[in-house]
């Protein structure tokens, strides 16, 4: 563990201060020829009117050099041609000012470039550099448990330094070992139900923390293994008037006149293998509602019966969307909230035999608790036959419900 946490931090510092070095690069070089192209601009802006100026100058100066020396060949000529040379360059003198220049701009007028560099910027950046990054030998939150669930693990963390306040965790995982690690869960919460995994297959987790007021997250836990050997609750696929996901895990009642329970495609639903003590969770999130009807139900059954249009039966516990709850088909006096949209509704079953049981079959009770809207009911539901499995089931009489099954 310490040579292999070692190791990804090496790698961790080198990748992160060889992206900081060519980001940096890159960031200068861009300073550097914005700076140029501002001397560029500059240089040409201020030379114009020098080079314009210049131009006069010099063609004033060949026009009168010109000039003289036409003036030398009028003199040096004979008399009759002396005459006309002298007229003609007496009207040209006249036409041209020499005696003009252009306006030349004065010396605080002309620009004189410099680069201005504060080197102050060095002692920033080298404060900055020597506080940035540190090196922790124990992360402040560690993976506590991994609870099996039908297709999902449940994973539990906990906070292992007394002196950090968290403010926001997050949790991470991948297949094997191969694959990158990717977030799964960002929040308060200490636990999150991790879904969609595979049966028998080792996932890694890891676990990190945000404190609180700040940006940056702490490091990572300890990265540990966890794998579910329950397969994932599934409907029936085929029921007419039932659409479902991909994954057959959430259900969508359509607007199929037929009727009819929907089942669990097989009994997931374990007890107890050994029929001892063990606790199981079956839950439902119920995403969108349609129009309730008396005979809703979500619930459990030892078997599947068709020819019912609700689970309000025998061989069955369940609630109504209206919150009432049937054990073998009779209401009972207590009752649980309404089902609306978003309510999660959950069945907690322990096992407890009276009799002898075997495989013909054995008095024995299951002792239910039924969840909703932070509601409880708890009650023994007694059968006749030994049950290591259920099936779940629902049904709705109107289209509109959505239910998700975890």
């Amino acid at each position: 563990q310490i040579k292999e946490s070692a190791t990804l931090t090496r790698d961790v510092l080198e990748q992160h201060f060889n992206d900081l070095k060519g980001t940096l690069k890159k960031l200068l070089d861009e300073r550097l020829l914005s700076l140029l192209q501002e001397v560029d601009v500059i240089e040409q802006e201020s030379i114009k009117p020098l080079d314009e100026c210049q131009k006069l100058i010099e063609h004033g100066v060949s026009t009168a050099d010109d000039l003289l020396r036409e003036g030398e060949s009028a003199v040096d000529g004979d008399v009759g041609q002396e005459n006309e040379k002298l007229c003609n360059f007496t009207k040209k003198a006249l036409h041209i000012q020499l005696d003009s220049l252009p306006e030349v701009p004065s010396l605080v007028d002309v620009p004189c470039l410099s680069a201005q560099l504060d080197d102050c910027l060095l002692t920033i950046l080298k404060n900055q550099i020597f506080r940035h990054g540190t090196v922790a030998s124990r992360p402040p939150v560690q993976l506590e448990e991994f609870v099996e669930k039908p297709g999902g693990i449940l994973v539990r963390w906990c906070k292992v330094d007394e002196d950090f306040t968290p403010q926001d965790y997050r949790l991470q995982f991948r297949k094997g070992s191969a694959s990158p690690f990717e977030d799964v869960y960002v929040g308060s919460e200490t636990e999150f139900m991790v879904l969609h995994l595979d049966p028998h297959v080792d996932y890694q987790f890891r676990v990190c923390a945000r404190g609180d007021g700040r940006q940056e997250w702490s490091p990572w836990s300890v990265p540990q293994l966890g794998r579910t050997t329950l397969v994932p609750h599934e409907w029936t696929a085929g029921l007419e008037g039932y659409s479902l996901s991909s994954r057959r895990n959430i259900a969508l009642r359509n607007d199929s006149q037929s009727c009819g329970v929907l089942y669990s495609k097989a009994p997931t639903y374990f007890c107890g293998q050994t029929l001892t003590f063990r606790q199981v969770l079956l839950g439902w999130l119920i995403e969108t509602v349609g129009q309730p009807d008396r005979r809703d139900s979500l619930g459990v059954c030892v078997e599947q019966q068709n020819g019912f249009d609700s689970l309000q039966r025998d061989k069955a516990v369940c609630i109504s969307t209206n919150g009432a709850v049937f054990v073998n088909g009779k209401e009972m006096t207590n009752q649980l909230p309404a089902v609306t949209s978003g309510s999660t509704v959950t069945f907690d079953m322990e096992v407890v035999q009276l009799g002898p049981c075997s495989n013909e079959g054995g008095n024995f009770k299951l002792r239910v608790t039924i969840s909703s809207n932070n509601r409880e009911v708890v009650f023994d539901w007694v059968l006749d036959q030994c049950c290591g499995s259920l099936y779940f089931g629902c049904s709705f009489s109107y289209p509109g419900w959505k239910v998700l099954v975890f």
